[in-house]
């Protein structure tokens, strides 16, 4: 079937572009979300004429979209979550979860928007793009931990996935303690 896009569609082509998609892909997406019509002589017609006011709303959202990308890049969502002792998690972080940690920051952000090719599995920090609008893509960080003690580690950039013997740490305060008093006597 052949449509006219109404906007930007990624991998797809740009606004005004007649195109030609599957059947079900135009009836079941483009044409219920408003992002095209069908190539008909009416329809080229009537989108000559809206072609002034979608380019205008089409500014707006792109001009809204980077305000919000500028304050939105580079934020960090901790998502704490039960995980073994090689930092495997016991389910997956997914873009639900993220979505609700940007919501929870103050920003509205759907789920949609976030792109995560394959869902989180393990701790650690994670980059996860945000596509704002067709045009405008930012990038978040996920802070994935098994506690808020631990996000503020890997946040400072301790990798916790490598599992630590607890009688090694307990071994390295008792000779921080050693060395302090030494240094107080001396």
């Amino acid at each position: 079937m052949e449509v006219i896009l109404l906007e930007r569609v990624a991998k797809l082509g740009q606004m005004g572009e007649v195109v030609r998609v599957k059947d079900g892909f135009a009836r079941n997406f483009l044409l219920p979300s408003g992002k095209a019509l069908r190539a008909t002589k009416e329809n080229k017609t009537r989108f000559d004429s809206m072609k002034a006011q979608l380019e205008a709303r089409n500014l707006e959202l792109k001009s809204e979209a980077s305000k919000l990308g500028d304050k939105l890049a580079g934020t960090e969502v901790v998502l704490v979550r039960q995980a073994g002792e090689t930092g495997h998690l016991y389910g997956s972080v997914s873009t639900r979860d993220i979505a609700e940690g940007l919501t929870a920051a103050g920003f509205t952000v759907a789920r949609h928007q976030i792109v995560l090719n394959h869902p989180i599995k393990n701790i650690g920090l994670h980059e996860v793009p945000v596509t704002l609008h067709p045009e405008v893509e930012v990038t978040v960080k996920a802070n994935v931990a098994r506690s808020a003690e631990e996000a503020l580690r890997q946040s400072r950039g301790e990798d916790l996935s490598v599992a630590r013997d607890d009688d090694e740490d307990e071994e390295e305060l008792v000779e921080e303690a050693v060395e302090a008093t030494e240094e107080e006597e001396a």
